[in-house]
């Protein structure tokens, strides 16, 4: 059985995601800060609650060792957590609006990972997926071109924007580290939930095959990589 952990799992990508991977037979963990939430989409999805807030280091602590509890291995880990940041121009943010958004986007996906990482270690063929945004792409906002053809119909300010991009160079880094997982950021696209006011072009469903499919690979899958539903796409 295929044991899986699931960040931010309580809607939209996260809490879809969720539902195909618990269908397709995975034993399905679902990382939550809000327990009630947490309870409410387990029961949905036939999978398990685990508290955990990525911006709280004893909470991640906490959830590792009652993971540890539950199973022996984790064999998936889909770090899917993430807020917006506010949506102004990048003269008017602080450094302390970016901290905020850093916390959970970046920071906290270091955390998840390196305390679920023995558990990860001990899985015959770990795979971990980062959910990031095309968004984070520099050769796209490089590209006005590009740039043109990616804007959405809503678009954050720098610090998510920015923050993507550096997870993104932490999946590249992670993978290069641990070459016997496979570890990939990826791009959903602009997906319509609550995260933005429902303003995204694409439903939950076609937003969370890439996950899915990702999450799903095989040790001769790719790593390193950073990819959407129509292929990889430009650092």
């Amino acid at each position: 059985m295929t044991t899986t952990l699931i960040i931010g799992a309580t809607r939209g990508l996260g809490l879809e995601t969720a539902r195909r991977l618990a269908a397709a037979g995975h034993t399905v963990h679902l990382g939550a800060r809000d327990a009630e939430r947490g309870e409410r989409a387990a029961r949905e999805t036939g999978g398990h609650a685990l508290p955990l807030d990525v911006t709280d280091e004893e909470s991640v602590r906490a959830a590792a060792k009652l993971l540890r509890e539950r199973t022996d291995h984790l064999d998936v880990l889909v770090n899917n957590a993430g807020i917006p940041g506010p949506d102004r121009p990048a003269d008017r943010m602080t450094a302390a609006e970016l901290h905020t958004v850093y916390d959970t986007n970046v920071f906290g996906v270091v955390r998840t990972t390196h305390a679920f990482l023995p558990l990860l270690r001990a899985a015959a063929a770990p795979v971990v997926v980062n959910v990031s945004s095309g968004l984070g792409s520099l050769a796209a906002v490089g590209d006005p071109e590009a740039r043109a053809r990616a804007v959405p119909d809503w678009i954050p300010g720098l610090a998510y924007a920015s923050s993507k991009a550096a997870l993104n160079m932490l999946t590249a880094q992670y993978a290069h580290a641990l070459p016997g997982f496979r570890i990939n950021a990826v791009d959903p696209g602009c997906t319509a939930t609550d995260f933005n006011g429902h303003a995204g072009g694409r439903t939950v469903a076609e937003g969370a095959e890439i996950i899915v499919r990702m999450a799903t690979i095989g040790p001769e899958g790719p790593t390193g990589g950073y990819l959407a539903t129509g292929g990889p796409i430009p650092w």
